[in-house]
């Protein structure tokens, strides 16, 4: 018998073929439920989800982790954006029907949580958006800004990057946020680069950017709505 607190794997039909997704309930408490997509180059047990998941678990969260189709079959080069999306509304959706959350939240790392604001600008049903190190432009080409979709999500965002992101170059976020709509709220960790690592020269570790991203999210999550 599963227990109520025990981590439920699901295999997800996304039209014709199937992704893994893992569910893990928070270590207490149930302050909303979070699907969230994993970045380009990683996978839904790569070390960064993982500590990411440990951390928001022990903050009353429950996760839901899952491969992208292209992972899912040992590739490297993302699908398109609308297969992804597909494959993220299909694992969303699925994660909905099986756990009750009085919250429901979609996001994610890097190209996860690009994925999940493009289908909240499209109007796929969720509560909120926690986006991790998301990609406002490809490195070296802060030209190309990914946030034509962005004024049209219509529930509260809270966004994290690191000051010396590549894929996020400050100034230009800055000016992105200083257009939308106030419900996008932007958080920035000093020294973390686009995996949120930091120099040692800091004076800080990985670990506490991971406490700080933890913290953030949960007294985001306890703001009044």
């Amino acid at each position: 018998m599963v227990k109520e607190r025990d981590p439920i794997e699901w295999r997800v039909p996304v039209g014709t073929e199937t992704t893994v997704a893992v569910y893990e309930p928070a270590a207490s408490g149930r302050a909303a439920l979070f699907v969230c997509a994993h970045g380009a180059g990683g996978h839904r047990n790569d070390g960064g989800m993982q500590k990411l998941a440990e951390q928001l678990r022990g903050r009353g969260i429950d996760m839901v982790r899952f491969n992208f189709l292209y992972r899912e079959k040992g590739a490297r080069a993302p699908d398109p954006m609308p297969r992804l999306m597909d494959c993220f509304a299909a694992v969303a959706s699925h994660a909905r029907r099986e756990i009750q959350a009085d919250r429901f939240i979609i996001g994610g790392r890097s190209l996860g949580g690009r994925t999940a604001s493009m289908l909240a600008a499209n109007g796929f049903p969720c509560d909120a958006l926690l986006l991790l190190a998301y990609p406002l432009h490809p490195a070296g080409k802060p030209e190309q800004l990914r946030d034509a979709h962005l004024a049209r999500i219509e529930v509260p965002v809270l966004c994290v990057n690191g000051t010396r992101d590549n894929l996020c170059r400050r100034d230009l976020m800055d000016e992105v946020v200083a257009g939308l709509p106030g419900r996008w709220t932007m958080h920035w960790v000093e020294a973390a680069d686009h995996g949120f690592h930091v120099p040692r020269t800091s004076g800080r570790s990985d670990s506490d950017v991971l406490s700080e991203i933890g913290e953030v999210s949960e007294r985001w999550l306890r703001e009044p709505r």
